[in-house]
């Protein structure tokens, strides 16, 4: 992922490191509608996020996705959850933000019938590409997507694993719409408390399943 440009947020590429005062506690909605404690799968996926104080650095919450990827049970359940979502809303693409939204992305993208494309960091990429630029706390990064990975009208979900200021999410929406996406909405498993319940960014929804915590 790469929100670094957020002025709580440390520019070392652990773009999952939040805020230790902008960090809430909870569950996102599914399909608009808040499931809360209505699905236990929530909490599991919560409790299996851990939280590493002042990393990267002091004043840094870094949610560390590493303990649910150990657990195959709930690391299924947060794919399927997404899937669940998705599946039967014509989606032809999903869209992955480098690094951590490769981790997620592709499995939803099998299971829905998907193709997978990689947004990746400058020079990743072999061939032509699309490029697209965003300010970061102190400085500039960019997303490239390869020439052709997109047909016009073709309706993609955006994924990665943590949202905060939203920064390079807007960036990976712009890069689509410049090659002629439909970008529906963009999905994240941790989200600061704003993005719960209908937030857009760029017009776009965005859904998180678990909001970030102290």
């Amino acid at each position: 992922m790469g929100e670094q440009e957020n002025n709580k947020i440390g520019g070392s590429g652990n773009d999952n490191a939040m805020a230790v005062d902008e960090a809430g506690a909870g569950a996102a909605a599914n399909k608009g509608k808040s499931l809360g404690a209505a699905d236990p799968r929530l909490q599991a996926i919560s409790d299996a996020i851990r939280v590493v104080p002042h990393f990267p650095k002091p004043g840094i919450m870094f949610n560390d996705i590493t303990e649910l990827l150990l657990r195959p049970g709930v690391f299924r359940d947060a794919v399927d959850m997404f899937v669940e979502r998705y599946r039967g809303m014509g989606i032809a693409a999903v869209a992955g933000i480098e690094a951590r939204g490769f981790i997620f992305g592709p499995a939803i993208a099998l299971a829905i019938g998907a193709k997978f494309i990689p947004l990746r960091k400058p020079k990743k990429l072999p061939g032509e590409v699309f490029s697209e630029s965003y300010v970061l706390e102190y400085g500039m990064d960019c997303l490239e997507m390869h020439v052709g990975a997109i047909e016009p009208g073709e309706r993609v979900v955006v994924v990665d694993d943590l949202v905060a200021t939203g920064g390079t999410l807007s960036a990976a929406i712009r890069l689509l719409e410049r090659a002629g996406a439909n970008v529906v909405e963009c999905a994240c498993l941790i989200g600061l408390p704003k993005f719960k319940d209908f937030y857009k960014l760029n017009g776009k929804p965005v859904y998180i399943l678990v909001e970030s915590r102290k």
